[in-house]
């Protein structure tokens, strides 16, 4: 099973804006709930798209500057980079479906 590789403020440019192939970002905080629920769906999909996308995940309590500079402001976003540009923007909780249909339309 592929997992959800944790991204801080120093590997975000590196792991995330320099990746050759899609990359999924999930925003979070550990006294988000509907950010904790969100965790295994994303764990989920990480391992059905592996080898496809990559899966990142960016503690905001820790990581303040890429939260910063990416104008995150409410928990979970999850964006969905494309040779380092947004492709893809979901703020709140957010399906399964919702996610699948966003991945699927990158791969």
């Amino acid at each position: 099973m592929s997992t959800v590789t944790a991204v801080t403020d120093a590997t975000f440019a590196t792991e995330v804006l320099g990746s050759s192939q899609p990359v999924l970002v999930d925003y979070w905080a550990d006294w988000c709930v509907p950010c904790r629920q969100l965790t295994p769906i994303i764990e989920e999909l990480a391992s059905q798209y592996e080898g496809q996308i990559k899966f990142v995940s960016l503690d905001t309590n820790e990581n303040t500057a890429v939260m910063a500079a990416q104008d995150i402001r409410t928990l979970p976003t999850v964006h969905i980079f494309v040779n380092g540009e947004i492709v893809s923007s979901m703020i709140g909780s957010v399906t399964k479906m919702k996610l699948r249909h966003a991945l699927d339309s990158v791969v």
